[in-house]
């Protein structure tokens, strides 16, 4: 049986743990979670907030060599519920992220940006105290 959702992972180009640690920490105000020393050498960092956490997974380059093709998907994504969704957006703004508000999901308000790497990220506050998902 299923009972929560523990971690949510995204891919991420080698090196760029710095940018991203700058943004997940500093811009959305999430906290590194130190990883496990033999996950640690892999590269990557991860972020959470109360119970949940977002791990950023360094994709390393295909077999044969090569650079990594690494790309973030253009669909999937993370959804972060959030409060005070108005002013957080604003905040994510005024760091230089670009935010796409969308009003097709009844019931949340929400929007979508895009870390610094490329990856999407969904943010959504329940717009009443009884607001069922869909």
């Amino acid at each position: 049986m299923i009972t929560a959702l523990d971690h949510v992972q995204l891919a991420v180009p080698p090196g760029t743990e710095d940018v991203l640690r700058a943004f997940y920490t500093g811009v959305l105000g999430l906290a590194e979670i130190p990883k496990p020393p033999a996950l640690a050498a892999r590269g990557g960092c991860w972020f959470g907030a109360g119970p949940v956490q977002l791990h950023l997974g360094v994709e390393e380059a295909l077999a044969g060599g090569g650079r990594c093709h690494c790309r973030p998907a253009r669909k999937a994504h993370p959804g972060l519920r959030v409060t005070g969704i108005e002013a957080f957006a604003a905040l994510i703004a005024a760091h230089g992220t670009a935010v796409t508000w969308d009003d097709d999901l009844p019931g949340r308000l929400r929007f979508f940006a895009h870390d610094p790497v490329g990856n999407r990220l969904e943010f959504l506050e329940p717009t009443g105290p009884d607001t069922p998902h869909p």
